[in-house]
């Protein structure tokens, strides 16, 4: 382990201290999003060992009352032409086809859920009996956002999260190296068979997994690959800029309007940087539990596989 691995590993209140450095972010080996590689600079910061949990959610829910966008009512007038079914509250569940479809058809496999939310994460009739260790789902950007503030801290911009996620490896492909799966151990929790009929799993190990339930990177970080998909605080655009002059430093997507993709569903609503991948990621539809993949996702969203860790920029910890 490296010097700078050694000094990230102190821990503070549940937090590891990164150190701030450069890096190559991006790869131009997988998806056409993540390139080009471009070298840009992070300041040091604290972030969360692992992602924000069912348990540390609900502390939070409790103490303000929050109530999640998954929650609320929608209102028709930012969702038109939508069926007046599909407006009560709810979020994207997922649900297994039990066999081969187009891939190219994500409704195949998700589907609005009302009475879905972070409470009952698989549907109104489900609980969060025995979960209060696994991540939080189900909120949308804005929730995130909200908790972050509550426990002052922020939400990581794309290049902290990428560059949290290498754990001072350079280049390498996965969190903990080149290996998809070294001595054929898994090494995150992620789809096992062809995505999205056929699940090799035990009934009781599919979908989120508790945290901490993998190794960790070089950073001492728990789940920067694999269970749940985390949270931005970057918009998101299909092509980073890879021509600037100079090595950015701390760079950051703050226009909410270059993330607005004109002429689709849902075209008005800024979309978001999503990294890390989920237990629904599978190398025949979605290799992207790695540091460099991302995605965007619409901020009002909320899905089964989605959560947040935060950070904190203060240089001498909290």
């Amino acid at each position: 382990m490296t010097e700078t691995q050694v000094g990230a590993r102190r821990r503070v209140k549940g937090m590891v201290r990164v150190p701030g450095g450069s890096f190559l972010m991006g790869s131009e080996d997988f998806y056409p999003e993540e390139r080009p590689v471009r070298r840009v600079e992070v300041d040091g910061f604290w972030i969360d060992d692992y992602p924000v949990t069912v348990a540390e959610f609900r502390r939070f829910v409790k103490a303000t009352g929050y109530v999640t966008v998954a929650e609320r009512p929608l209102d028709p007038v930012q969702y038109p032409g939508a069926d007046p079914a599909l407006l009560s509250p709810g979020s994207l569940v997922f649900f297994p086809t039990g066999r081969p479809v187009d891939l190219r058809d994500v409704t195949q496999w998700w589907r609005y859920t009302p009475g879905a939310s972070w409470r009952h994460p698989a549907g109104p009739a489900s609980t969060l009996h025995g979960m209060e260790r696994h991540p939080v789902t189900h909120v949308a950007a804005e929730d995130a956002d909200a908790y972050a503030a509550w426990a002052g801290k922020e939400l990581p911009t794309e290049a902290e999260w990428e560059f949290a996620a290498r754990g001072g490896l350079a280049g390498a492909v996965f969190t903990w190296g080149d290996d998809p799966a070294p001595r054929g151990r898994a090494m995150a929790n992620t789809w096992q068979g062809e995505f999205p009929w056929e699940n090799l799993k035990p009934p009781g190990r599919r979908g989120t997994s508790p945290v901490g339930g993998f190794p960790s990177n070089g950073y001492g970080l728990y789940d920067m690959a694999g269970n749940v998909w985390e949270w931005t605080s970057d918009y998101f655009v299909t092509q980073p800029d890879g021509h600037a002059c100079c090595v950015p430093r701390n760079p950051q997507v703050t226009s909410q309007e270059a993330s607005l993709v004109l002429g689709e569903p849902g075209a008005h609503i800024p979309r978001r940087v999503i990294k890390g991948g989920s237990h629904l990621c599978a190398p025949n539809y979605c290799l992207r539990y790695r540091p460099a993949a991302r995605q965007g996702e619409a901020v009002d969203t909320s899905t089964a596989h989605l959560g947040f860790r935060c950070v904190l920029r203060a240089t001498d910890g909290p």
